[in-house]
């Protein structure tokens, strides 16, 4: 099923970032009670306090609408700064492990990226909303590693190039670890995935 065309915001009445939140935390709680087959627009404009329209006007249905509600999660994330790389990458990993066993974002992400199989607008959004906003961790943590003399300064060609790859070797090793093979990404894990990923940063820098 495809998505609809992106829903445009009405001229004049500007949009209310109170309201906005309230609709993405009455989301993520709908998606808990209900899970994500019984969720529907209709529900999280009740628990937000909000007309339906008015989730019309921000999101073109309920595929877009739940892509933002754990895109804001994910914003959460910090790159923590413990004076190594490694343990900056093991704090932030922790983190991570610890927004997708939420089971708001578990449900949430695991319900739109299989509907993204067939719908490649819905898959552009995850790109756009998740997985880009979060590769600014990557560069923060290499930028932070460079300038302690972790690393040796790379060019940008370099840098675009790599950003793309560490960030999927990161977020898809966590991912798989805990949602397909539903396993814990306590300390003793994450402390053994940053040293093989240390390994191959350093080998290729």
């Amino acid at each position: 099923m495809q998505s609809r065309t992106p829903a445009t915001r009405a001229s004049g009445r500007p949009r209310s970032a109170t309201a906005d939140a309230a609709i993405l935390a009455a989301t993520r709680d709908a998606l808990v009670e209900l899970g994500w087959s019984k969720l529907t627009l209709g529900d999280v404009a009740t628990r937000a306090g909000v007309a339906k329209t008015t989730l019309y006007r921000r999101w073109a249905g309920k595929n877009e609408l739940v892509v933002d509600a754990v895109a804001e999660l994910f914003d959460e994330l910090r790159l923590p700064d413990c004076g190594t790389l490694a343990a900056d990458i093991e704090g932030v990993v922790l983190q991570f492990a610890a927004i997708l066993a939420r089971p708001e974002a578990k449900s949430g992400l695991m319900a739109v990226v299989a509907e993204s199989v067939r719908d490649d607008a819905l898959r552009e959004r995850i790109r756009a909303s998740i997985v880009d906003r979060q590769k600014r961790l990557v560069l923060e943590g290499r930028a932070r590693a460079q300038a302690r003399g972790e690393l040796p300064p790379a060019d940008p060609e370099e840098t675009a190039r790599t950003v793309d790859l560490i960030f999927d070797m990161v977020a898809g090793t966590v991912v798989h670890r805990t949602l397909v093979s539903a396993r814990p990404a306590d300390e003793v894990w994450v402390r053994g995935f940053t040293r093989l990923l240390l390994q191959g940063l350093t080998a290729t820098t």
